[in-house]
């Protein structure tokens, strides 16, 4: 058995994903058509037999940037995939949320280690939930114990919620009434109430938008011309953009407008695979954090429940082992309609794996993640 993903990645998967998505599974689309290029056969794999409408892959090595598609962009129509498309980047959001909190404490505008209360007093309190016992830190890092509002959520049939969006307040009052999961520090949870905290935290110590922070601090500078945090009621994904599909109770659906706040800084981001890519080659490059915040973002916990020997969890950052060897770091994302893998394997190159269809078969979850670790490990 190879280290690493191909073991255990569907708990992996399951575990990240859980944005505004119920279990994975779903229904299988009909196979899609192929083309050529950078780990064409796992992508044509995914398309013909894995029950995935589109999927695109890019692998950035250097200067050197190699991107390739299969299958259809719209099952309707059955429009080719497109290349470098907009997407829904689900929890790949955290990362970007994490980079900003980050440049604020380098700042001197946010401490890690002080109870998020200095900042957002009585947002998180009830239920035995106290915000003067979580730290910034553990928000990041997903061990403050605070429960996962998309508890709530998890059964949601999406129709009922696409055009309904969210304040962020309300999902922390969703999700606090729910006991703690453990004491602060003492394990840990993937839980998407940390992002929305965080979120808030960034609005309240700025005040601006998380929107307009993540825009001015991260967009701009790297030139990620397509990346953006939609605010509420902007329900539209911009063209060009391949359908995101969602399998339905009468068939799979449309679902690339919907109102994005319900995932907020936990997962509302709209990007492409190139933008995905060349923010991991910053981030990860040191080149948009002091080195001192990169190393504190690159210090990871066991994350066990992910079910991945070795996976580690830092700040707004996921690391597990490569089958050829080193770790890589980077995020997965899943959103109605979008499931999206990217990181940075150890010799700096970048891969972004990228289905237009979430929730996805299991099989063709495990072998999305099993795709992203053929490109990291290709040569």
């Amino acid at each position: 058995m190879e280290k690493g993903f191909p073991g255990r990645r569907v708990a992996l998967v399951c575990a990240l994903a859980g944005v505004l998505v119920s279990a994975c599974g779903g229904t299988e689309p009909e196979p899609a058509g192929t083309g050529g290029g950078v780990v064409q056969p796992e992508l044509d794999k995914l398309t013909t037999t894995g029950g995935i409408p589109g999927v695109e892959a890019l692998l950035r090595d250097g200067d050197q940037v190699r991107a390739s598609t299969s299958g259809v962009g719209a099952l309707a129509d059955k429009s080719p995939m497109p290349g470098n498309g907009r997407i829904r980047a689900g929890s790949i959001t955290k990362s970007f949320v994490a980079t900003v909190v980050l440049q604020l404490v380098a700042e001197g505008e946010v401490e890690l280690d002080v109870p998020v209360d200095r900042y957002l007093p009585g947002v998180i309190s009830g239920n035995g939930n106290d915000g003067a016992k979580i730290t910034t830190r553990q928000l990041l890092q997903h061990t403050s114990g605070l429960p996962n509002y998309f508890a709530k959520l998890a059964s949601v049939d999406p129709e009922t919620v696409r055009n309904q969006g969210a304040e962020p307040i309300d999902l922390v009052r969703m999700a606090v009434q729910q006991p703690p999961l453990f004491a602060p520090g003492t394990g840990w949870t993937y839980s998407n109430t940390n992002y929305i905290v965080l979120g808030m935290l960034v609005e309240k110590v700025s005040g601006n938008s998380l929107s307009k922070e993540l825009s001015f601090r991260v967009a701009r500078p790297l030139k990620l011309d397509d990346t953006y945090l939609p605010e509420r009621g902007d329900t539209r994904l911009p063209d060009p953009h391949p359908v995101g599909h969602v399998p339905g109770k009468s068939g799979t659906i449309d679902f690339s407008d919907f109102d994005s706040t319900m995932a907020w800084a936990a997962g509302g981001l709209v990007s492409t695979t190139r933008d995905v890519s060349a923010f991991y080659d910053a981030l990860l490059g040191g080149r948009i954090l002091p080195p001192a915040q990169l190393a504190q973002m690159k210090t990871a916990v066991p994350a066990p429940s992910l079910g991945v020997d070795q996976a580690g969890y830092g700040l707004g950052l996921f690391t597990a082992p490569l089958p050829c060897g080193g770790q890589y770091w980077g995020h997965e994302g899943s959103i109605f309609g979008f499931m999206t893998m990217a990181g940075v394997g150890p010799d700096g190159r970048q891969a972004v794996v990228s289905a237009n269809m979430y929730p996805v078969p299991r099989a063709a979850a495990a072998e999305i993640m099993a795709t992203f670790s053929a490109a990291l490990c290709s040569r």
